[in-house]
């Protein structure tokens, strides 16, 4: 017997729809034209779902409509899409490719917190998408049209959701997607490994990057090697950790998860620090080595200052991105400080994560997180800050409540010991082969378990993905997202095959050089975004639905352990990224003289079908940020000579260079293609770069 599907259309729930907003709007395409559009804003009163839509006018319109979904839903997140601008403005794209674009709140009062059924999320956007349907046929007079939805992260969770449990879209656009059990397991074995490698990290890059050894176990500790080893199994891409070795570490979304999971599992951050087979009961293990619990008296206390800058409400309005959203759950102790009459001390004390509650006085009880902390070598003690708070929106309120005197503590062994809580979330179901390290011969678990594997109740959508799909599912996988480890979209793939029987209708593209974010800003001289395949993937699925044309083949790769390794070969890899080897006097590192010129050789291949290269540029320098890129990114532009082989697009740039300092320097060349040739479409650009170290001597 075949699951239930639901019809919004049958739902008595979803009937009181209303309209409070239907006039004629322009919006400025990047390229500067005014597109004019018909903009629709209502809801359903009994659930609280909000939508927006954007309607092109009659002549442009071609039967189709791309509704987003947010990683996280919130009240006023039907509005999300309306202020983007460049290649990140998804409802000009829609418009300038005849598609009406569609968003809604998906049903939620409040941004985080309780949101009553998580199957609303997908039924309210089900609602909306036939409501949107409905309308549309009554404004263009039209058949019914086609309809796709899309979002990543958290709304790939909802995207394959919608198109498994419902017959509202008939294609589905899922991107950097998680597994039923990536939830907190990735973040917290990512914050793991910043803690254990955080001395290791430029060993591990240097190896790793262009010109390296490709040996990132050399020159490691036994215990630092271990836990890269681990991690690699568990699925994080090697190459990922690039902005740990720049000394840039960032926890995610940790200290938003952390509470849940305490919440509904306390008991195991006592047993992490007793009981055999926990890291933390291991007295010499890292775990110990890195625990911090002090005690001390406050001096005085600095209150934060009060949030009034436009720019600071903007920002947080801004976080509803695959990589960002979550931060709209935190509160920013600003320039919030406690003075202390002493402070722990030690060469390397590791401060993410450390709690610091006030055990005496008014405030005692309270809890605030470390923001930073600072010694006073003149008078003694020092400062600490106020770091990023869950659920604390009233920092001042705490903070007036401490007085000189009021002892408090500073304790990361909550903290610590999330970080190795996916080595006791081994799932039962062996498909999920990252987890083999930590399984038996006969695949039973070889560490203590919790009772409940957490993951599956982190998707936020009341169901677990079983590849059912209703419609046709193309996939975006970045190779070196941080975030939901690419091997979770193979996993995807298997259950599409044993679910359907077979892959017809179902496509996955890993994207080289790419990671979590999608933002079209995202970029520096390691990594590209995606976002260009993302939008390209939106084409070729409307051309599939509606006139049955194919979109290119998956991309050709293997899973080796929790990696995947793709084809070398662009041509046999195929895919719609291009292929780039960069190389200096013919090499990828290179030994030259102070003043003596180089040729730097970039080879590009467009697979069969992926369209034709559209730009080639360079970049001399390496000075790069994560995630805000560097001003004047890959300022040289170079010319390229294009070529056929096979069915695949050619091209070879070359250009001369030389440095005069000696030194280790990092050149590297971005390659855009595009499926028409088209170089100036702002939105379907699809990037890659590669690298070369060259070594100036005197």
């Amino acid at each position: 017997m075949g699951k239930e599907i639901y019809h919004a259309l049958l739902d008595p729930d979803y009937q009181d729809v209303y309209v409070d907003v239907d006039e004629i709007r322009t919006r400025k395409a990047p390229n500067g034209e005014e597109i004019t559009c018909r903009y629709i804003h209502g809801g359903f009163r009994q659930k609280a779902v909000k939508f927006s839509i954007h309607f092109p006018k009659r002549d442009a319109f071609r039967g189709r409509f791309f509704q987003y979904l947010s990683p996280f839903p919130g009240p006023d997140e039907e509005m999300a899409s309306l202020n983007k601008t460049g290649g990140d403005d998804v409802i000009s794209f829609s418009l300038l490719n005849g598609a009406y674009f569609v968003e809604s709140n998906m049903g939620s009062k409040t941004m985080f917190g309780p949101n009553g059924d998580d199957k609303d999320r997908w039924k309210s956007s089900a609602a909306v998408a036939e409501f949107s349907r409905k309308k549309a046929m009554e404004i263009y007079a039209c058949p019914r049209p086609v309809g796709i939805v899309f979002g990543g992260s958290g709304g790939g969770y909802k995207t394959m959701a919608c198109i498994e449990n419902t017959d509202a879209w008939d294609g589905a656009v899922p991107y950097v997607i998680g597994s039923p059990v990536s939830l907190p397991n990735t973040i917290t074995m990512h914050v793991q490994g910043e803690r254990v490698l955080r001395h290791a990290f430029p060993k591990i890059l240097d190896a790793l990057d262009a010109g390296g050894s490709g040996d990132m176990y050399a020159g490691l500790s036994e215990d630092e090697a271990a836990m890269l080893r681990e991690l690699t199994d568990m699925g994080f891409p090697p190459l990922a950790w690039y902005p740990e070795a720049r000394g840039q570490f960032d926890d995610g979304s940790l200290p938003v998860l952390s509470p849940g999971v305490k919440m509904a599992d306390p008991g195991y951050f006592t047993d992490f620090w007793t009981v055999p087979g926990y890291l933390g009961a291991n007295p010499d293990s890292n775990a110990c080595r890195d625990r911090l619990q002090f005690k001390g008296k406050v001096r005085r206390v600095h209150l934060p200052g009060v949030q009034e800058s436009l720019d600071e409400e903007n920002e947080l309005e801004s976080r509803n991105g695959v990589d960002n959203a979550w931060k709209k759950m935190l509160s920013d102790g600003k320039d919030a400080w406690i003075e202390m009459e002493t402070l722990p001390e030690g060469e390397d004390l590791y401060l993410r994560g450390v709690n610091i509650t006030f055990v005496t006085g008014e405030a005692a009880g309270k809890q605030l997180l470390l923001g930073g902390m600072e010694h006073d070598r003149v008078n003694g003690g020092g400062f600490l800050t106020i770091g990023m708070c869950y659920g604390m929106d009233d920092v001042p309120g705490i903070l007036s409540k401490v007085r000189p005197g009021d002892e408090l503590t500073l304790d990361n062994s909550d903290y610590i010991a999330i970080q190795s809580y996916y080595r006791h979330q081994v799932p039962a179901d062996l498909s999920f082969h990252a987890w083999d390290q930590f399984r038996k011969a006969d695949g039973s678990p070889a560490l203590p378990q919790r009772a409940n594997v957490m993951g599956y109740g982190f998707t936020g959508t009341g169901t677990v993905q079983d590849g059912n799909a209703q419609g046709k599912v193309i996939v975006i996988q970045s190779l070196m997202d941080e975030s939901t480890c690419p091997w979770c979209g193979d996993w995807y793939r298997g259950k599409v095959r044993e679910s359907k029987g077979g892959e017809e209708d179902f496509r996955i593209y890993y994207m080289q050089r790419c990671m979590h974010g999608d933002i079209e800003s995202l970029g520096n001289n390691m990594i590209v975004n995606y976002k260009g395949a993302l939008l390209q993937a939106l084409l070729d699925m409307a051309d599939w639905l509606q006139t049955g044309k194919e979109p290119l083949p998956s991309t050709v790769y293997e899973r080796v352990g929790g990696q995947i390794i793709e084809e070398a070969d662009p041509i046999a890899r195929k895919g719609m990224q291009a292929g780039v080897t960069l190389t200096a006097n013919g090499q990828k590192c290179c030994h030259v003289k102070a003043g003596g010129e180089f040729v730097l050789r970039a080879e590009m291949t467009v697979p069969e079908g992926a369209g034709e290269i559209t730009s080639v540029r360079y970049d001399f320098n390496d000075s790069w940020s994560y995630p805000t890129p560097p001003e004047n990114l890959f300022p040289v532009e170079g010319s390229f000579v294009k070529s056929e082989k096979s069915g695949a697009q050619l091209a070879v740039s070359e250009i001369t260079h030389r440095f005069d300092e000696p030194g280790t320097y990092f050149v590297s060349v971005r390659v855009t293609s595009q499926r028409n040739g088209d170089a100036q479409d702002p939105f379907t650009q699809v990037k890659n770069l590669d690298r070369v170290r060259v070594i100036v001597e005197e």
